[in-house]
């Protein structure tokens, strides 16, 4: 082999072999990922512990949730398009040291607000964390395996929000919860040094278009995207006069965010983007699957505890067994996306899906923890099938210049959709289960409630996949050759 240039503007990257800087990349972009889905689960299972640590209300702690929820969803988009020009290596970096940096603080906060506080500065990293690792992926990795490290990415995202509240169960049990911020510091370290010694050196001359990014755009969108994240998770599932007053501020941000970009000599998003029919059905997709999967995690463990009667312990090994599916096919599952085809495969996936949740809807009810585990298994088999597909299919041709912006709209479409599955399919558990308090509903309602939320779940599916049907038929129809090109006839 030729040994490759040292010189100085050469990236790290450059000077390993390939194939190591390849999976050197590959695993940085995935902690990146691993990292900032975990923060958005871990908090969760920390709430009681930290009520009793801080003598708070429910309510009060509750914000160290929606802190990192808020900041996350709020600036995602921008922090993709801020990645587009300035770097998105130098983006991710920075992001990576912010939430490293706050995770020491969240553990070390001695007030309940410098809690909060510090929680809001880890979701400002984790944002650009989510926006830029799928981004980054058509500058690391040869585009052969895209697939597979589109796989690995949606698997490590899927995984970091289930694990989660076993992972932090565990830490609090064992160490105190400033463990479940702590755990961060050394993984948020390993993960920058991976950053920097394998992803590419940024193009030289990104810093001359700083002065083109949309502030105003940004400000209005974030305003609009936390409007309706307040909207869906306050109020503790009962929606009033507050809730309907933040939907209407967020559909008014939305109507200001659009004037905004139509006037903007550089927008934060171009408008024509949402022209294009292949990310406007992948954005919506994405956002129906994640609603589907989140309930799940809502659902599923007053399932098992309520109707099939488990103890807590049994509960969180039978809720374990979708994450660890998710580590396991998330890889294959882009393996096969690179041989048959991202638009069959996202097809495929979301039959999968509909499948597994009518089964979540049936099976359980008829063969109890064993139909409960057989549906999980074949809806998580669907999702990582699915997130590898419609990944691979939204990226694949986007301009250099769009990918940071393109990405933060998929993960924001995913993190919408978690709140809104939160929040209407949870609401729609308890509506069907006929209770005022789910946690003390008898078993038949839980098990009424579970058919009817998972039958919707389906439907939701079923829409999705309509949307990817058409999505693929007007694909082949553009890949046909038109007569009218100049194309010869067969029969000539």
């Amino acid at each position: 082999m030729q040994p490759i240039s040292t010189a100085v503007d050469q990236p790290v990257a450059a000077r390993a072999e390939p194939a190591s800087a390849a999976r050197g990349a590959l695993a940085g972009l995935a902690l990146s990922m691993l990292l900032s889905s975990l923060g958005t689960s871990i908090a969760n299972v920390a709430l009681p512990t930290l009520a009793h640590a801080f003598a708070a209300s429910f309510q009060a702690v509750q914000w160290i949730v929606l802190a990192y929820l808020l900041a996350v969803t709020s600036l995602i988009v921008g922090a993709g398009r801020l990645g587009d020009v300035i770097g998105r290596r130098r983006l991710l970096r920075a992001g990576l040291s912010v939430f490293t940096l706050a995770s020491v603080m969240c553990a070390a906060a001695p007030t309940l607000s410098s809690l909060i506080a510090a929680r809001a500065v880890q979701g400002i990293g984790a944002a650009s964390m989510m926006a830029l690792a799928m981004a980054l992926v058509g500058a690391s990795i040869p585009k052969e395996k895209t697939g597979r490290a589109m796989g690995l990415l949606g698997t490590m995202s899927a995984v970091g929000t289930a694990l989660g509240p076993s992972l932090g169960g565990v830490l609090i049990a064992a160490f105190g919860w400033r463990a479940i911020f702590l755990v961060n510091l050394p993984l948020g370290l390993l993960t920058l040094l991976l950053v920097h010694r394998f992803l590419p050196a940024d193009p030289r001359g990104s810093e001359t278009a700083r002065a083109g990014f949309d502030r105003p755009g940004t400000l209005a969108l974030a305003a609009t995207l936390a409007a309706y994240a307040l909207a869906m998770t306050t109020g503790r599932g009962q929606f009033g006069a507050l809730n309907v007053a933040l939907l209407l501020a967020a559909l008014c941000g939305a109507g200001l965010f659009l004037r905004v970009e139509a006037r903007a000599a550089s927008p934060l998003l171009r408008l024509a983007m949402l022209r294009d029919r292949t990310l406007r059905a992948g954005l919506a997709m994405s956002l129906l699957v994640a609603s589907v999967i989140m309930a799940t995690f809502v659902v599923g463990p007053f399932y098992l505890a309520r109707a099939l009667a488990l103890a807590p312990a049994q509960v969180g090994s039978v809720m374990s067994i979708g994450p660890l599916v998710a580590a396991l096919t998330g890889v294959p599952a882009g393996h096969v996306v690179e041989r048959l085809g991202a638009a069959r495969m996202t097809v495929a996936g979301l039959a999968a899906m509909a499948a597994g949740a009518a089964s979540l809807a049936l099976l359980p009810v008829a063969f109890g923890v064993a139909g409960y585990v057989a549906a999980i298994v074949v809806i998580t088999l669907g999702y990582a099938l699915f997130q590898a597909a419609n990944n691979t299919a939204v990226m694949a041709d986007v301009e250099a210049e769009e990918r940071g912006v393109t990405s933060g709209m998929l993960n924001l479409s995913r993190n919408l959709g978690l709140i809104t599955g939160a929040s209407a399919l949870g609401a729609v558990f308890a509506h069907a289960s006929g209770a005022t308090d789910v946690a003390l509903a008898p078993p038949a309602a839980v098990a009424a409630g579970m058919r009817v939320t998972f039958a919707a779940a389906a439907l939701l599916i079923g829409i999705a996949l309509m949307a990817a049907a058409a999505s693929r038929a007007r694909s082949a129809r553009a890949a046909q050759p038109s007569p009218a090109a100049g194309t010869i006839s067969p029969n000539t």
